[in-house]
């Protein structure tokens, strides 16, 4: 009689080449789908609490400025999205903003700054953006603490 494969005793064989070609497929989508934005992410900055922050569902163009705060020598460090900034070089970040914004309007400065950088170090990065003419400025934080 003609079987529908299997082994003699009425066990079907598992068949993992089907289940191998989903699992790549899935592992491709997903990996298409994760945001730059989350790879350029700074670990090591410990966010503020904003108990009151609303989250930004649009998915602007944005550029990422990490501003850690380093106790050792009581300085900000700053990098747009990567890449270490000289504060002192303000014409040429304002320069390289402008150029990523270009003519989109809805082009955002997203700021992740470390909860003990003061104030003066972030309006750096105001600064920054504002020369650059960027006026959708947000800032990220978390709803709780850690």
């Amino acid at each position: 009689m003609a079987g529908g494969g299997g082994g003699g005793e009425g066990e079907p064989e598992f068949q993992v080449a089907p289940m191998i070609d989903v699992l790549l497929v899935l592992l491709i989508f997903f990996m298409s789908i994760t945001s730059s934005q989350v790879l350029k992410v700074d670990k090591n900055i410990s966010l503020p609490v904003a108990a009151n922050g609303v989250k930004r569902d649009d998915k602007a163009a944005a550029g990422l400025i990490n501003i850690s705060w380093d106790k050792t020598t009581g300085q900000a460090k700053y990098k747009l999205d990567d890449r270490e900034l000289d504060p002192n070089d303000k014409d040429g970040i304002a320069k390289e903003l402008s150029d990523r914004k270009g003519t989109n309007e809805k082009y955002r400065l997203l700021i992740r700054a470390d909860k003990e950088c003061h104030a003066k170090y972030i309006s750096k990065a105001l600064e920054w953006g504002a020369e650059a003419g960027i006026d959708n400025i947000a800032f990220s934080g978390l709803n709780h603490e850690e």
